[in-house]
């Protein structure tokens, strides 16, 4: 707890103060880059892409990846703005009138620890996987996962994704929500606590479940 509130004005004098459009056109930069990083260092290299590029019928794939690379932003401030509008109303529910503007921006800077995993994933199948990987290997791929303790080749596709979402990252993030909700509001920590998890790590879990349940 004190450690806690002894960081507090680190992050409100170093972080916080950001320019909040600056701030979202470099992380989303950063995510492009990542994304190109990928495709070339991991998405060219597999065989299927291979064959699809001697045989010139690549351009259906470099046209769906050229609309990711647009879609990128987009996909962000609707992340963003979803995961804002919960803890929004969980801030509320407990009396925490914090605005909206103050809890998109800590959304955002806390979204930095997911650039961790992406990171990972180009160190584990650049350096560290041996065999030839498949797209299907890269796409079942998340570090640090629930995944990893499955074999997706026999595994029902429906628990991909959710296995994927319960990773060590998710789970820091949560704490990194109840943090800054704490150092913003400056009241209790078990109360912040209370805001994200009854909000959005509640809804989260819905969202597992309601996945699980309609996917065919």
């Amino acid at each position: 707890m004190y450690w806690l509130k002894k960081q507090r004005n680190n992050y409100l004098d170093n972080w916080y103060s950001v320019n909040g459009v600056s701030f979202f056109i470099v992380l989303s930069i950063i995510y492009i880059v990542l994304f190109l990083l990928k495709r070339m260092l991991i998405i060219d290299g597999i065989a299927a892409f291979e064959i699809l590029q001697e045989r010139g019928e690549m351009w259906v794939f470099d046209l769906f990846f050229g609309l990711k690379y647009i879609s990128i932003p987009v996909f962000l401030a609707w992340k963003f703005t979803l995961t804002t509008f919960l803890i929004w109303v969980g801030c509320f529910m407990f009396g925490y009138r914090l605005t909206f503007s103050q809890l998109w921006k800590m959304v955002m800077i806390f979204d930095l620890i997911f650039i961790i995993p992406e990171l990972l994933k180009i160190v584990w199948f650049g350096l560290v996987a041996s065999d030839d990987p498949s797209y299907h290997d890269y796409v079942a791929f998340y570090p640090l996962s629930m995944m990893n303790f499955f074999d997706h080749t026999i595994l029902d596709d429906k628990w991909h994704y959710p296995l994927k979402a319960l990773n060590i990252f998710e789970l820091i993030y949560w704490l990194l929500l109840v943090t800054g909700v704490f150092w913003i509001s400056g009241k209790k920590l078990v109360i912040s606590f209370y805001a994200v998890f009854s909000s959005y790590v509640f809804i989260f879990f819905v969202w597992l479940i309601y996945y699980t349940l309609v996917f065919k």
